[in-house]
């Protein structure tokens, strides 16, 4: 068990897919610059899909609890709470499987852990000091995935359209919508709700504050 006292701050930001969870944690990540602080991406941790062939890997439903690596998560989590440095996983959109590179990634202050199924894993939520769900309607969930797929992922926009309709809108209401009763924190409207981002970091601050963590200086390289 992981010490309450001088230890990092965990705050676990979820929601659908586009539903603005990653604007949310930008948004909490520049406000606690002042902190050593880094986002920790669920997405990093999709299973190593090397084994299989590339028409297995685009068949996978990746928006299922089964497609992520929860130990490896949990592992290194925990390793970051007791300030040792990891070896993150990176995921190659494009090969649909983890990459053979990593990234070192040392210890932060501040842990920002963000992704669609954070909450449906207890180890999970255990280790989060405050947990955040972010609500999106559906309709504009599926215009911001068109935007970041065919733009960033190099996918055709039928295909967007059919995944998410086959497997994202579904897998939503199975599963991501339900952890919703674990949050402390709903969040509506995203990155455009300035009133709850001000609220989180108050809480943040506080919570920092009373374990003795130490704001930094500016000029310190705060990174992901």
């Amino acid at each position: 068990m992981v010490t309450q006292k001088r230890r990092p701050v965990v705050i676990g930001v979820t929601g659908g897919s586009g539903s603005g969870k990653t604007t949310v944690s930008r948004k909490i990540f520049d406000e606690l610059s002042n902190y050593s602080i880094m986002i920790l991406q669920q997405d990093s941790y999709y299973n190593d899909q090397a084994q299989m062939t590339m028409a297995e890997r685009k068949q996978v439903n990746y928006d299922h609890p089964n497609t992520f690596d929860y130990d490896l998560l949990v592992k290194q989590l925990t390793q970051l709470l007791h300030y040792q440095a990891i070896e993150k996983p990176v995921y190659d959109y494009n090969m649909f499987t983890r990459s053979t590179e990593t990234i070192h990634q040392d210890p932060r202050e501040v842990i920002i852990l963000e992704g669609i199924l954070i909450l449906d894993d207890k180890r999970l939520r255990d280790l989060m000091d405050i947990k955040v769900f972010v609500d999106t309607d559906d309709d504009i969930r599926l215009i911001r995935r068109i935007e970041r797929d065919t733009k960033e992922r190099g996918r055709s926009l039928d295909s967007v359209i059919n995944q998410y309709l086959t497997t994202v809108k579904p897998m939503y209401h199975q599963f991501v919508e339900p952890t919703k009763r674990y949050a402390d924190i709903i969040v509506p409207e995203g990155g455009e709700n300035q009133v709850a981002i001000d609220l989180l970091t108050t809480k943040m601050r506080s919570i920092l504050m009373k374990r003795g963590n130490k704001q930094i200086d500016n000029n310190f390289d705060s990174t992901i």
